[in-house]
């Protein structure tokens, strides 16, 4: 198992960049994506959409009244947006489907399908079972799985099997997509242990699953069953992942202080893996 050092842009022995800071000045960031050889993500309480050029720089591409949870993109190439009041596509944010739903993650399938949970409680609540639903390319929806404990990150693997990440009970849980939407044979994909509570995910050509941990301030590349494969520690809270990069082996990690002393001191990292991206998003 490999482990880099809790640190921000520092270099190793051998003179290697183990983390490198690619930007700054986040307000709270989430749902991070590689798409059209660009980088994405979500800054929560700027209420913005981002896109970064291979600099750092960045555009707002979006900018909603109310927090953008979560970004994917529907076959046709418009971006989907999860809302506290459902889904809103394009940067004219108009309305999707699912009016109401305070929907957090989503993740959209080779058939237009947006998949998407709703936690049970809000953070600091007391815990209570969320839900997946699916919204059919048409607007409508209907829940597919529930008894959830705070669900999270969001992917699919060989266009078949969707992951979740449940916070709550430190563990990724999967089911098969069926041909009609459906979500059946639910089963653990990995035990993480006791404080994981693994936040965003994204999966490699490994079919191994890198996830995001706030109190562990760290990233983790698991296999099936939880096996430790490789963790990236850093400085502070990890709230999401991305491989992207023009080869895909570039892993983006959104990491902020947890809690409201943290706004504005969100960053991005990368750091370089040997495992390049597959699956969705």
């Amino acid at each position: 198992m490999l482990r880099s050092r809790r640190a921000v842009g520092v270099h190793d022995d051998a003179g290697g960049c183990v983390t490198e800071i690619f930007a700054t000045g986040i307000a709270m960031g989430e749902s991070p994506r590689w798409h059209d050889g660009r980088f994405w993500m979500c800054d929560w309480l700027a209420g913005e959409v981002l896109v970064f050029d291979g600099d750092g720089g960045r555009e707002v591409v979006a900018r909603l009244g109310c927090l953008p949870f979560s970004i994917d993109w529907l076959p046709d190439g418009r971006l989907l947006t999860t809302t506290d009041n459902g889904l809103v596509v394009g940067a004219d944010l108009v309305p999707y489907g699912a009016a109401g739903q305070p929907f957090n993650e989503i993740v959209v399938d080779v058939h237009a399908r947006a998949w998407v949970d709703m936690p049970g409680a809000p953070p600091g609540a007391p815990p209570a079972p969320g839900a997946v639903s699916v919204v059919e390319p048409d607007g409508t929806s209907r829940v597919v799985a529930g008894d959830v404990w705070f669900p999270n990150g969001m992917a699919i693997i060989d266009e078949t099997t969707l992951v979740v990440a449940e916070s709550h009970a430190d563990r990724l849980t999967a089911w098969t997509i069926t041909d009609d939407g459906a979500l059946v044979e639910r089963r653990v994909w990995a035990d993480l242990g006791p404080g994981a509570a693994p936040d965003g995910i994204c999966v490699d050509a490994e079919g191994a699953i890198w996830y995001a941990s706030v109190p562990g301030k760290r990233c983790t590349r698991v296999g099936p069953g939880g096996r430790e494969l490789q963790t990236i520690e850093v400085d502070r809270g990890c709230f999401s992942c991305m491989l992207g990069g023009l080869d895909g082996t570039t892993l983006y990690i959104v990491a902020n202080h947890w809690g409201v002393d943290g706004a504005g001191e969100g960053v991005v990292l990368t750091q370089q893996v040997d495992v390049a991206h597959a699956g969705r998003p």
